[in-house]
């Protein structure tokens, strides 16, 4: 049984991090209709600009966090005004690509910049562990399971109290309303990238101090383990993210620590996709995305 709470800890902590990673795919495609693939490289920017500042600039590691978040809000935002927006109207297929494309940009400039091997991230609780009543919990992800809590109330206090929330939330209902009710529809794009970017630094850095603080360029493509997050929890919803976040979390974590051995191979891999199959399925919006409808 302690084996069984002891991953079920984990599992919880590894899904906020997917649902954070989530929230940036559900955003951007809520607001946009824009199917990012480019988080993944800005999850791996966030972790080595925080890294940047912390390390060989020796600023205080929440400063540092403060401040990588606030660079990677304005990335997106140029990212969303230069190479984005022109595309708007344009076929899907083709921003689709270009996302890809600042994916593989970002990833091959972090191997440019970054090129001395065995990086690590310092944070203040390290690699440590709790021993509670038999069970093992590390303090990576009791502060992962904090941040993502703190974080998402405040989106929630965000899209429900602010003007700038309010207006992004008007948009993805409805551009052409929204903007007739003088909503600035071009600057809750921005935003809504902003956001993306921001939440790729915490993800970034979550993802690194559960994996022992070693920064890796590989990293963006670890975070697209984010994706059935999304898919099961739907495109379009916020509070999906959270729900398929833990999903994909606890799955991934039980299936690494009963299923997973010699024999039977990495089944934790492929273990969200069959979860995520499952639920498209039973319902191809995901467990709280919009479902289309069809009018005949």
């Amino acid at each position: 049984m302690e084996k069984f709470f002891q991953l079920l800890v984990a599992g919880i902590a590894v899904g906020g991090i997917y649902a954070i990673i989530a929230l940036g795919f559900v955003v951007v495609y809520k607001v946009s209709g824009t199917f990012n693939f480019s988080q993944g490289g800005l999850v791996l920017l966030g972790a080595f600009v925080t890294y940047q500042y912390s390390g060989p600039w020796g600023m205080p590691f929440f400063v540092a966090l403060a401040l990588a978040v606030v660079t990677l809000a304005g990335v997106a935002m140029v990212a969303e005004r230069v190479v984005i927006r022109p595309m708007i109207g344009k076929p899907p297929f083709a921003m689709l690509l270009i996302t890809i494309g600042l994916l593989v940009i970002i990833e091959q400039l972090v191997r440019s910049i970054w090129t001395e091997p065995g990086l690590v991230l310092k944070t203040p609780w390290g690699n440590d562990r709790y021993d509670i009543a038999g069970v093992t919990i590390r303090h990576a992800d009791l502060w992962t399971m904090g941040t993502v809590t703190v974080l998402f109330a405040a989106f929630f206090v965000f899209f429900s109290r602010t003007d700038a929330g309010l207006g992004i939330r008007a948009t993805a209902f409805d551009q052409e309303a929204a903007a007739a009710q003088g909503i600035p529809v071009s600057r809750a794009f921005s935003v809504s990238w902003a956001i993306a970017g921001a939440v790729a630094v915490v993800a970034g850095v979550m993802l690194t101090s559960r994996g022992g603080s070693a920064l890796s360029p590989g990293l963006g493509l670890i975070s697209l383990r984010a994706l059935p997050a999304m898919i099961i929890g739907g495109l379009d919803s916020p509070g999906g993210a959270i729900a398929g976040g833990v999903i994909v979390g606890v799955t991934e974590i039980m299936a690494q620590g009963y299923l997973d051995n010699d024999t039977t191979g990495n089944v934790a891999t492929i273990a969200p996709y069959v979860v995520m199959i499952i639920v498209l399925l039973w319902r191809p919006s995901g467990l709280f995305g919009t479902r289309a409808v069809e009018r005949v």
